[in-house]
């Protein structure tokens, strides 16, 4: 392994102990993981209630239009809903934190 590259693997891991960096890793995960937890959660229980509850999914609301096609079409909107609150988060909160710890990678570098 060359020197430099030996050298950069350091400095990665050195800013990688830094607080700043800790806490950029703290606010990411304390958004993601909830987050997919949420999606999971609403995710199984759409497949669990067609699977077990087939009746309430099959009830007819209007026309020919069910339960489970409302449910179904929400898992698209939840999607499209929580990449957007994902990027503005990211975008106001998650971004200026992460390019202030990348400022200090190449200061050093």
């Amino acid at each position: 392994m060359s020197e430099t590259a030996h050298s950069a693997g350091d400095q990665y891991v050195a800013v990688q102990a830094t607080p700043e960096f800790q806490a950029l890793r703290k606010k990411f995960r304390g958004f993601v993981f909830p987050m997919t937890a949420f999606f999971l959660g609403w995710y199984f229980l759409y497949v669990f209630l067609s699977i077990f509850a087939q009746g309430f999914m099959n009830s007819i609301l209007f026309g020919k239009i069910t339960v489970g096609l409302i449910f179904g079409i929400l898992q698209f909107v939840t999607t499209f809903a929580i990449t957007f609150i994902y990027a503005r988060w990211a975008n106001r909160d998650l971004d200026p934190a992460a390019e202030s710890v990348a400022a200090t990678l190449t200061k050093e570098h």
